[in-house]
C-alpha cells in the first residue's frame, strides 16, 4: 500500500518507490502508487533475473504530479548516473558528466533505460539548511532539462523519494571493507588537510562523509545499472562499487549486476582557472548559468604563461586552449593549434574567443 510520510522538502506527500524483494531468482523492483493513478518521483518497475533486466516498465518521473503512463519496453542496458545538489554546476561538470550522460540516453542505437537522479541525501554531509538544500535540489533538476535532457527519453527523479536506497546502503554497508573507505579520495584529500595544518586527522569529518561511497553504491547498484557516466574523480567510486557488489555476489549468488564506468579520455580532467582540475572545492570554476560579466571575469582569471603573443606555445599545456577545444568546431581547434604552435596567437585574444563561445 502507498504511505505518506513527510519529506525533507514540505509538505509533499511521499510514496514508496521500487520496493524491493529478494527472490531466488534474484531482485525484483516494484513501482508503488498512490490510488487514482497519480505518483510521486515514480521511476521504473524493473524485473531482473540472475542480476540481468528481463522487463521494465517505464513510469516517466518528475518533480511535481502527473498521471503515470506505463509502457513495456525492452532494453539492453540501464545507464545511470547523478548530480549532487552543493552549488552552481560549472564547465567540469557538464564536460565530464552531464553532456556524456545525455548523449547516452539519445543514442539511437542502443536500447538503453536511462536514470539520472539528483543526489540530495549525498548533499547533507555539507549542506544542512532545509531551505538551501530544497533550492540547490531544483537548481540542478532545472540544470538537467535546461541541457536538454529529453524526460522521454531518460527518467530524471530525485534521490531521496527512493528510501530503498538507503536501506540497500546499510546492506551493502555490511560488505564493504573498511580500508575501502578509508583509502576513498575525499576522505584522504581531508585527512591530509587536517595533518598538513597540525589538526586532528578526522576534525570536520562526519560519518556521512566517510561512509559516501556505499551510499553512492547503493544508488547504482539498486536497478541493475551496466554504465555509469562519470567524471575521472568518481572513477574510484565507481571500483568501490564493483568491489561491494562482487563481495555481495560471492555470498548470495549473481544477484547484483556488477557496473562498468564511461569516462571519455578527451575529458578525463577538465582544468579550473588556475591549471588544477576544474572543483569548487578550489574555487576556480566557470559556472554554466550565471551572467556574462561573470563568465567574462572567470574567463580572464585562467591561469597562462608569460610567453608574447609572436612566441611559440605549447596548446597542449595552456589551461585555455584545453576547455577550448570541448567548445569550438574541429576545424577552428586545429586553426588555434597551429597558431599556438607558430607564434602569433595572443592569450588575451584566446579568452575572448572562449568566452564568445561559452555564451553562444
Amino acid at each position: 500500500m502507498a504511505r505518506d510520510r513527510p519529506s525533507p522538502y514540505g509538505e509533499v506527500p511521499f510514496f514508496p518507490v521500487a520496493r524491493l524483494s529478494v527472490s531466488r531468482e534474484g531482485w525484483i523492483a516494484r513501482t508503488i502508487s498512490r490510488p487514482g493513478g497519480l505518483s510521486y518521483g515514480s521511476i521504473a518497475c524493473i524485473e531482473t533475473r540472475e542480476g540481468s533486466p528481463t522487463q521494465i516498465y517505464e513510469t516517466p518521473s518528475v518533480i511535481s504530479y502527473q498521471k503515470i503512463n506505463r509502457r513495456k519496453i525492452e532494453l539492453k542496458e540501464i545507464v545511470l548516473t547523478g548530480i549532487k545538489p552543493t552549488g552552481q554546476p560549472h564547465l567540469g561538470n557538464y564536460l565530464g558528466m552531464l553532456k556524456p550522460a545525455m548523449e547516452l540516453a539519445e543514442d539511437p542505437g542502443e536500447e538503453r533505460l536511462a536514470l539520472y537522479f539528483i543526489a540530495d541525501y549525498h548533499a547533507l554531509t555539507t549542506v544542512k539548511n532545509r531551505k538551501e538544500l530544497q533550492d540547490l535540489t531544483y537548481q540542478a533538476a532545472a540544470t538537467w532539462l535546461a541541457l536538454g535532457l529529453n524526460p522521454d527519453k531518460a527518467i530524471l527523479y530525485r534521490q531521496s523519494d527512493v528510501p530503498e536506497v538507503f536501506e540497500l546502503a546499510w546492506v551493502l554497508a555490511c560488505f564493504t571493507a573498511k580500508g575501502l573507505l578509508n583509502r576513498a579520495h575525499a576522505y584522504k584529500a581531508i585527512v591530509d588537510d587536517n595533518l598538513a595544518a597540525g589538526r586532528e586527522a578526522d576534525k570536520g569529518i562526519n560519518a556521512g562523509l566517510f561512509t559516501y561511497p556505499v551510499l553512492m553504491a547503493a544508488d547504482i547498484l539498486l536497478y541493475g545499472t551496466h554504465i555509469v557516466p562519470v567524471g575521472l574523480d568518481q572513477r574510484q567510486h565507481l571500483e568501490v562499487t564493483r568491489d561491494v557488489a562482487i563481495a555481495f555476489n560471492k555470498n548470495y549468488g549473481n544477484v547484483l549486476t556488477v557496473p562498468k564506468a564511461v569516462i571519455r579520455k578527451e575529458v578525463m580532467t577538465i582544468p579550473g582557472l588556475d591549471g588544477r582540475k576544474m572543483s569548487k572545492s578550489y574555487n576556480n570554476v566557470i559556472p554554466l548559468f550565471a551572467p556574462s560579466t561573470q563568465i567574462r571575469k572567470q574567463v580572464r582569471r585562467i591561469v597562462t604563461d608569460s610567453k608574447r603573443q609572436e612566441e611559440p606555445k605549447d596548446p597542449e599545456g595552456c589551461n585555455v586552449f584545453a576547455i577550448y577545444q570541448h567548445f569550438a568546431d574541429a576545424e577552428a581547434v586545429e586553426a588555434k593549434r597551429q597558431l599556438y604552435l607558430n607564434g602569433g596567437l595572443g592569450y588575451g585574444d584566446m579568452k575572448q574567443e572562449l568566452f564568445e563561445l561559452l555564451e553562444a
